[in-house]
């Protein structure tokens, strides 16, 4: 697999698509914190960045914006997708997990959460 680098962004290609050079974050994390609305300095809260490493990512999704966001759009489908096989894979797991009773060890804790939640519910 060839990579194929924007040097004087600090951006390059990877196997993971358009990352910061140096790091393992995408333009792709960077474009999720933007979406919510997260300034640039939280941004730098959240991410292992440096401020001119978020710099460089900012200016090029500026710069690249169309080609940017399709290619953010493509992960966004992809992920979902993903997340759609493994729920879909896990559904009957995970219904005979909740089906099956608590061992009698646990009976006491298992009463004590349920208690909780429906405290939970009826203060909501």
């Amino acid at each position: 697999m060839t990579l194929r680098s924007d040097r004087q962004a600090g951006i390059i290609r990877t196997e993971r698509g358009l990352t910061l050079a140096g790091t393992r974050i995408t333009l792709y994390d960077v474009m999720d914190h933007l979406r919510v609305g997260r300034p640039p300095n939280l941004i730098l809260n959240w991410l292992p960045l440096k401020e001119e490493q978020l710099d460089v990512a900012l200016s090029y999704i500026e710069t690249h914006r169309a080609e940017v966001e399709a290619e953010y759009q493509d992960v966004l489908r992809t992920a979902q997708e993903i997340q759609h096989y493994w729920e879909e894979r896990n559904r009957d797991h995970l219904a005979r997990i909740a089906a099956t009773p608590p061992k009698p060890n646990q009976k006491a804790l298992w009463e004590k959460l349920q208690a909780q939640k429906a405290r939970n519910a009826a203060e909501s």
